[in-house]
């Protein structure tokens, strides 16, 4: 997700706001208490992809160009369609938006949602797939969560890799009325009611995701892993940490991140802290993908913990914003 916190989920302390979903998610897998990312957008995008920090990838902040992910990069979609899974990506992209850094140009082969690092109107907009633009009914993150299911089920018979960041609760701040009316009448301001009830929403379609895996009996073959890509995008309850996003205080660049494989990760608490880099070497390893040329990483595999098994990893990790 897009600008939610540590703090932006009832599991984490939070009590004014409602979260389910990703709290009995959280339950059911390995969970880092010390994950860390970068503190914005467009760079944590970029080492989550590519298991690198992003400097190296030649994203260095959110705009002007600087968020632009170097063509020559291998990321995930690359990595996993080269073995033999289909790969989608519907959200919020923001590593560039022309042809070669365009995702279909990094290893998606569907693209749905944008590529820039902001949007305007989530009610009734135009959206981009495959290159062309779409006008679309219904709230933003209903209608991502729509495609995904859709790319879930046309795929459903053969391996795949359904990347799904939702540009929520990044703002502007607009969300269904429902929901921005229940976190009002709790008292809260403008701007929280706003915000949780985007987080509530999606909640809700983070639901609709697993329920689709329930229903098609994928639910013990897939791994399912949440994240966040920096801290909250305001000043509100960070589980007691200093710094927001745009910061390399730990509230900056501390966030959730759930791991779950039925029957193969052991849920609980997890040791040892991980970071953004670390996500493509772990899937890669997890899903026993053939070994494919990427350029060096700086991310480890931590799959031998996430499986339960005693593991040792020493190194310093970096943070840095523009």
């Amino acid at each position: 997700s897009d600008d939610q916190g540590y703090g932006d989920l009832n599991i984490h302390g939070n009590t004014n706001i409602n979260t389910p979903v990703l709290d009995q998610f959280a339950s059911e897998s390995a969970r880092f208490d010390r994950f860390y990312v970068s503190p914005l957008c467009a760079p944590t995008r970029a080492s989550l992809l590519t298991g690198r920090y992003h400097l190296r990838t030649g994203t260095i902040s959110v705009s002007q160009g600087l968020e632009i992910m170097q063509s020559s990069e291998v990321t995930l979609g690359e990595v996993f369609r080269d073995n033999g899974y289909k790969t989608g990506l519907f959200g919020k992209w923001h590593n560039g938006q022309h042809m070669p850094n365009h995702p279909m140009g990094q290893g998606f082969d569907e693209f749905f949602g944008f590529c820039g690092g902001h949007w305007s109107n989530y009610f009734d907009t135009e959206l981009e797939h495959n290159g062309k633009m779409v006008q679309t009914k219904g709230y933003i993150t209903d209608i991502l969560t729509d495609k995904a299911i859709e790319f879930i089920d046309a795929n459903k018979d053969k391996p795949f890799l359904c990347y799904v960041p939702y540009n929520a609760p990044h703002s502007p701040h607009q969300v269904p009325d429902a929901y921005f009316d229940k976190y009002k009448a709790k008292g809260l301001d403008d701007e929280s009611a706003s915000i949780y009830g985007m987080v509530e929403n999606m909640d809700v379609n983070i639901g609709r995701l697993l329920k689709k895996l329930e229903d098609t009996g994928l639910a013990n073959e897939t791994i399912v892993l949440f994240l966040t890509d920096n801290g909250p995008n305001g000043v509100r309850f960070n589980g007691g940490m200093k710094g927001i996003k745009g910061s390399v205080d730990e509230g900056g660049v501390r966030v959730p991140c759930f791991w779950r494989w039925k029957g193969k990760i052991t849920p609980g608490s997890m040791p040892i802290p991980g970071a953004h880099i670390d996500i493509l070497p772990t899937l890669a390893e997890l899903c026993n993908l053939k070994k494919v040329q990427t350029k060096p990483l700086d991310g480890v595999s931590l799959a031998q913990m996430l499986s339960g098994e005693n593991q040792q990893v020493n190194r310093n990790l970096f943070t840095h914003v523009a």
